[in-house]
């Protein structure tokens, strides 16, 4: 094999520092240039707009969670304050309606206790009005039998 060394370097080489390295890096700087300035910087501003967008529906969902959830604690005292209001009124229409319940009967007691009473002075009074009819009777019977047997002698 013969030595390059000694009858000169061959052209294109694996190192070949002509003008193509500059003009390889020329290309190379160009074409970022370009890439950046089509491609690159348009997709960049799409995901900062998604970015942007992700970011700014995210603060508004906690937002609106955090309302949300003070709204379901209001409604639940609101909810608790109902039960409280109804319990309520369903004690004092329980009460009314003892009281109520409580004075029919007492009314109706005492009606009954007067009927009673009308009725027992009433059966005195007929009672008593027999026992003098009676005694009348017996006194007349009396008299006749008295007359009868005073007659007979």
């Amino acid at each position: 094999m013969p030595n390059l060394f000694l009858f000169g370097a061959t052209e294109g080489g694996l190192f070949d520092f002509d003008a193509t390295l500059p003009l390889m890096a020329v290309q190379v700087v160009l074409l970022t240039f370009i890439l950046n300035a089509l491609f690159f910087k348009p997709v960049g501003r799409v995901v900062e707009e998604r970015e942007g967008y992700v970011t700014t529906s995210r603060a508004e969902a906690k937002q609106k969670l955090a309302q949300v959830e003070r709204l379901e604690a209001e409604l639940k005292d609101q909810l608790k304050q109902a039960r409280q209001a109804a319990q309520k009124l369903i004690g004092d229409a329980e009460k009314d309606s003892d009281k109520l319940y409580r004075e029919a009967l007492a009314l109706a007691t005492a009606e009954a206790n007067a009927s009673r009473e009308k009725a027992r002075r009433e059966i005195d009074s007929q009672r008593e009005s027999a026992l003098n009819q009676l005694k009348a009777d017996a006194d007349q019977l009396g008299k006749l039998i008295v007359d009868r047997l005073l007659a007979a002698k």
